[in-house]
């Protein structure tokens, strides 16, 4: 059997629909056209191109052109019985697109956050470019405003992603208005460029990066460590374009045991809200001064106050709290109540 007779069967009727409906000079009827859409339909599931199908209809139109008609009778019968089969065809092309994007969003969501035999998430990674054998790491970047797939900033980071990385082994995808791109762990250029393109694309936002982790479930160990990462940055305030989830995994430490770190910080700190306009400008001292490794006078001009002033600030929280941030044994619990309050968003929030 030749493709020609293969093809046949998505022109069944229409020699016969051309040669009546163009002599009597009529339309197509709603029955007519609706057998066009079916075939239409058909060949498209049958994943014939679209090229190839016109061809044939022109073919069988030259072949079974009706003598009797006049050409202007003929072409309106072509151009619709095509429209029709165009509509079925392009129907069908459009649901076998919404398929695969609902089977893409379902992996990527199955895969994130380790739902799924892990087996199964493998076989399908493949399908998508990922290989699960190896360790993979994860970059979630965050911007000003919520972003799915189709928005014009993560096509321009996936299109600057994939014109420089294209025969490697990643997956890009959007998830919760935030982007995400997951690549080999030892392919760390991978991350940093997109945490480049996505800071540039997003006018400032921030890039977190998991870290590196086997297996399906250690994708979804990364993309929560990432997710982590920049809700710490947000709660202490770190505006660094990147951040780097080995780094920050001292704060995860701190907040696993929340209501231990609420005692510290009631203990250590509520005394400061006894102060002249709060717990707030006190904090803020203390914070500043730990950023600037104790140094008093790159902690006074950070806060716009002399040394002096700032002098009087740390007496000031010696005397309601009992300890001393100018001394090193009274430093680390100190710092580390700060580092608490900042995590629990106190005074803020009341504990």
């Amino acid at each position: 059997m030749t493709a020609h007779d293969t093809l046949g069967e998505f022109l069944d009727g229409y020699v016969q629909i051309l040669a009546e409906a163009s002599t009597t000079g009529r339309r197509l009827t709603r029955d007519e056209l609706q057998s066009r859409r079916d075939l239409g339909t058909k060949a498209a599931a049958s994943g014939y191109g679209w090229r190839v199908l016109v061809r044939e209809h022109l073919t069988a139109s030259r072949t079974g052109w009706p003598t009797a008609a006049t050409p202007d009778s003929v072409l309106s019968v072509i151009a619709q019985a095509i429209d029709a089969f165009a509509d079925g065809y392009e129907r069908a092309q459009r649901l076998v697109i919404r398929q695969e994007e609902a089977a893409r969003r379902e992996f990527i969501d199955d895969l994130l956050h380790g739902r799924g035999d892990s087996g199964h998430l493998a076989a399908r990674a493949e399908q998508f470019g990922l290989r699960l054998s190896r360790a993979h790491a994860v970059a979630v970047a965050e911007g000003p405003a919520k972003y799915d797939e189709t928005d014009p900033v993560p096509r321009q980071v996936e299109d600057a992603l994939f014109g420089r990385f294209e025969n490697r082994r990643i997956l890009f995808t959007t998830k919760d208005g935030r982007m995400v791109c997951i690549a080999p762990g030892d392919q760390g250029d991978v991350l940093t460029h997109f945490a480049k393109q996505a800071h540039a694309a997003t006018d400032g936002g921030q890039v977190a990066i998991g870290r590196p982790r086997p297996g399906a479930v250690g994708i979804g160990h990364s993309y929560e460590e990432a997710l982590n990462a920049l809700d710490v940055a947000q709660r202490m305030g770190f505006e660094d374009p990147l951040l780097r989830a080995a780094d920050l995994l001292v704060f995860p430490v701190l907040a696993r045991d929340r209501q231990a770190l609420m005692d510290l910080v009631r203990s250590t700190l509520s005394p400061l809200e006894r102060a002249r306009g709060g717990a707030q400008p006190l904090l803020d001292t203390l914070t500043a001064y730990f950023d600037t490794g104790c140094v008093a006078a790159e902690t006074a001009r950070r806060l716009s106050l002399s040394v002096r002033a700032l002098t009087y600030r740390l007496e000031r929280i010696h005397t309601l709290t009992g300890t001393d941030p100018t001394a090193p044994a009274h430093r680390y619990t100190l710092q580390t109540a700060v580092i608490g309050a900042r995590l629990l968003d106190w005074p803020t929030r009341p504990l």
